[in-house]
């Protein structure tokens, strides 16, 4: 974990922007003072529900700030060339993250495919509009087995072939001079056999580059460059996830060359593999502002609250009898709090998902996740007080289950 001394030097150069954040150190507040008049969720017949799963995108990821939104409309009343915003909010950003560039993307998928296109053709222009058809090009990309996951087709979307390996023997084998690139999925570093700091080592020594995909990763505030530090040569986040800016924006950082290139694959340039990827000026901003903000919070006090309000709720799950509770943090991906609710399916006559969908269906509505064995909670997403719905409604619905 980042120390504080070396926290506060990464953030020396921050800006503060007037108008939006004032001065000093920034703590959360309520996001959700909404003075709406119109329903229109409820117009449409679309529920809402309290957020005590985490920032998943079927769920519509985190909620935006306030400062985010306050950019977001900001741009909207002018014109800019979007190119020029893209460049100085990149050069912003690499200042702020200790990188040499940086790009805002329409999501992490998109930051995967455009980073690995611009891997694949350079500042070649003619390559760019030649994706996917790799002729001439080197056309595949290493992957762990165990990094295997449904968001790898944003890699294939470009042509190339992935080539599966499990041990550091297998790796170095698989490497040939078509090898382009070698992909990292950063929640499954302690899955996989080869950890991410011997994976660029190898890179490194075969001159490969390297991408590491860690689109859930903040927090902590530190992974916004461990990974470039520790030589990734490309890295992407989710925007609506942690940092809670634009749900359908990401980031790219790393090297300048690779950053360049993939700038080329995206819009406003038309004959691209990525023009269908495009990310707005509203969203441009928004993301900027969400990394400033993200940046100069007290993360620390974030962390006291979501411990406090995780207790909460572990200690309403467990006063219902025949019921077991664990607080944990996940070693990597989603790295805040969370608890986790069992039983002896066996004896009782109910399973986790029947306890989902009965919080589901309640009112309000409540989400959570899990598997077959067990329900999972979080509450970094959950709005100040909920938390004490949540253990109110997570209480009666055990109890219920438990005594019916």
């Amino acid at each position: 974990m980042i120390t504080r001394r070396l926290l506060l030097k990464r953030m020396a150069g921050l800006p503060v922007i007037g108008g939006l954040f004032g001065s000093g150190i920034l703590l959360d507040h309520s996001v959700y003072a909404n003075p709406r008049r119109r329903d229109y969720f409820k117009e449409l017949g679309v529920r809402t529900f309290i957020n005590a799963a985490g920032t998943y995108t079927f769920m519509t990821g985190s909620l935006m700030l306030p400062e985010v939104l306050e950019a977001i409309r900001y741009a909207s009343f002018d014109f800019v060339n979007l190119d020029e915003l893209q460049d100085r909010v990149g050069e912003r950003i690499a200042n702020l993250l200790h990188c040499e560039a940086a790009t805002i993307t329409s999501g992490a998928a998109s930051a995967i495919t455009l980073g690995t296109a611009g891997i694949l053709t350079g500042m070649d222009e003619e390559k760019v509009i030649q994706l996917p058809d790799l002729t001439g090009m080197k056309n595949e990309v290493i992957i762990q087995k165990k990094h295997r996951i449904v968001y790898d087709h944003a890699i294939r979307n470009c042509g190339i072939k992935l080539i599966e390996v499990e041990t550091r023997k297998e790796l170095e084998k698989a490497i040939n001079e078509n090898t382009a690139m070698m992909w990292f999925l950063n929640a499954n570093n302690y899955v996989g056999e080869i950890r991410d700091e011997e994976f660029v080592e190898i890179a490194k020594k075969n001159n490969i580059p390297t991408f590491n995909d860690a689109a859930a990763d903040v927090p902590p505030v530190e992974n916004l460059w461990k990974y470039t530090d520790m030589g990734f040569d490309l890295v992407a986040f989710s925007g609506g996830k942690g940092l809670r800016g634009p749900q359908s924006a990401g980031l790219l950082i790393g090297k300048k060359e690779y950053i360049q290139a993939a700038r080329l694959h995206a819009a406003p340039r038309g004959n691209t593999i990525g023009r269908g990827m495009k990310v707005n000026k509203e969203e441009i901003l928004g993301m900027l502002v969400a990394i400033e903000y993200y940046l100069n919070k007290n993360h620390e006090k974030d962390w006291v609250y979501w411990e406090e309000q995780i207790r909460l709720i572990r200690d309403a799950a467990a006063s219902v009898e025949h019921i077991e509770t664990e607080i944990h943090v996940p070693e990597v991906a989603n790295h805040v709090p969370s608890l986790r609710i069992w039983w002896d399916q066996e004896k009782l006559p109910f399973t986790a998902e029947d306890i989902r969908e009965k919080l589901r269906s309640g009112h309000p509505s409540i989400e959570t996740v899990g598997g077959r064995e067990s329900i999972g909670v979080t509450t970094w997403m959950l709005q100040p007080g909920q938390e004490r719905i949540v253990a109110k409604r997570l209480k009666e619905v055990l109890y219920d289950a438990v005594n019916s």
